[in-house]
């Protein structure tokens, strides 16, 4: 039944309008200057505190957080959006919009978000020569005009390239604090890349190959071999990411046990969309070439209890799809914003319909999405859902305030590693579901 998947439908997901507006409230998060007013002491207190500014809630909702996004305008400038991950619909421009004070160059929206968000953001700004703000592509092109935000220093890289993405953390959100574990340099693994050979996909693929620094301690004996971690779009987050960093800091505060990690290549677009949907030929690649390459160079551990595949996005479903059609070498799953919608078509959500049919697989779930996530949040429910049903009682699920982000992705991998391979002797072990609703978060 798994090995059945559909031919690939739509090459996107369903361009479903965001069903609920986007948080906008009015005011700032800061006093504004007065209509015609100087802005040169209103820049500077912006510099200061750095954008966006975060305020209290307008409602006095301790819960939230007023966040205001600016942009100092020119001569030439028509309109400025701000495009948080998921917050805003990218075909409806107009919700995110910024106001201008008159007679100044202070541009601004503020939006009233839950103070446990956390995400990445665009500024895109019309400086003129594109067309009119009413014309049926004027949304597309706006999309092409994005600017740095000055105020600004954090980053984070954007997937296939190009200018990095700003991203901002309420309070109460999850930490970052795991890439950034310390980790002595005696102690710290290697990332190798690597041409494999694979009969399935036909000629090669990229690799990166993750070893960590120890194969076994008095503590953690490795001697039944090394625990691994296959996680996809290996180009991102093993180059680009610096995934090395959190498996290092991880694996010295004792967090997991040293992993090893294999990181495929999604080569481009069109390339993913083609083998990250279930695709039996992809599948015999990690399980019949890549894997037993990795085993002729590292002791790997034959246990799927031990093994992880972990993913996000069309990433996250080829990793449920994986575990639940090769159980004998993949025993966890670590997802976050699977998408569990696929395929786009007249019978969507193939996974959950084949979990609801098919016997029970000796597989561990831990499931993450984002609640901004309009498009994949209520397949997942009912992906969830079908996974209650057929038995899967120690599958985790948990939403983020957040959208479709690497950046929230980044803390959910942190989160869920230490709870799909826990250290030896830890006593911790991967907590039970509960019966717990929609919005459940542990």
């Amino acid at each position: 039944m798994f090995a059945s998947p559909p031919p690939s439908a739509l090459r996107h997901p369903p361009r479903t309008p965001r069903p609920v507006p986007v948080p906008r409230v009015g005011g700032a998060a800061l006093p504004l200057p007065g209509p015609g007013a100087a802005t040169e002491d209103f820049w500077g207190e912006v510099a200061r505190r750095g954008t966006p500014v975060v305020g209290p809630d307008p409602q006095g909702d301790p819960g939230h957080r007023a966040v205001t996004f600016l942009w100092r305008g020119g001569p030439g400038t028509r309109a400025v959006q701000a495009v948080p991950n998921k917050l805003a619909d990218p075909r409806d421009p107009r919700a995110t919009l910024m106001e201008r004070v008159p007679g100044t160059d202070v541009w601004h929206v503020t939006l009233r978000l839950g103070a446990d968000w956390q995400g990445t953001y665009d500024l895109l700004v019309d400086e003129g020569g594109g067309p009119d703000q009413d014309a049926p592509e004027y949304a597309a092109w706006l999309r092409t005009r994005r600017r740095t935000d000055p105020h600004n220093p954090r980053t984070l890289p954007r997937r296939w390239g190009g200018e990095p993405l700003h991203w901002a953390a309420l309070p109460l959100a999850p930490a970052q604090d795991a890439w950034s574990l310390p980790c002595p340099g005696a102690e710290r693994g290697t990332l190798s890349e690597h041409l494999v050979p694979s009969a399935h996909l036909g000629g090669t693929r990229r690799v990166w190959l993750y070893t960590p620094a120890a194969t076994g301690t008095p503590d953690n004996d490795l001697t039944s071999g090394i625990p691994l971690l296959v996680l996809l779009d290996g180009e991102h987050w093993g180059p680009v990411l610096g995934v090395t960093g959190l498996l290092d800091g991880l694996i010295a505060a004792g967090r997991v046990p040293p992993v090893a990690a294999l990181l495929p290549d999604s080569v481009d677009a069109d390339t993913r969309w083609a083998e990250l949907t279930c695709r039996p030929e992809y599948l015999a690649f990690l399980t019949e070439d890549l894997i037993p390459w990795a085993a002729a160079r590292l002791p790997l551990t034959p246990d799927p209890a031990r093994t992880v595949i972990a993913g996000q996005s069309l990433g996250g479903l080829t990793a449920a799809w994986a575990a639940l059609a090769a159980p004998h070498r993949f025993g966890n799953v670590l997802a976050q914003s699977g998408s569990f919608w696929w395929p786009n078509g007249p019978e969507p959500e193939w996974l959950t319909r084949a979990i609801a049919s098919a016997p029970h697989r000796p597989v561990r779930f831990r499931l993450s999405f984002g609640r901004q996530e309009w498009v994949a949040l209520p397949a997942a429910r009912r992906l969830r859902a079908a996974l209650a049903q057929a038995g899967y009682a120690d599958a985790e699920y948990h939403e983020f305030d957040g959208g479709h982000d690497y950046l929230c992705w980044r803390a959910e991998l942190a989160a869920g590693l230490p709870r799909l391979l826990p250290v030896p002797g830890s006593g911790r072990a991967p907590a039970p579901a509960t019966a717990a609703g929609p919005g459940a978060s542990r």
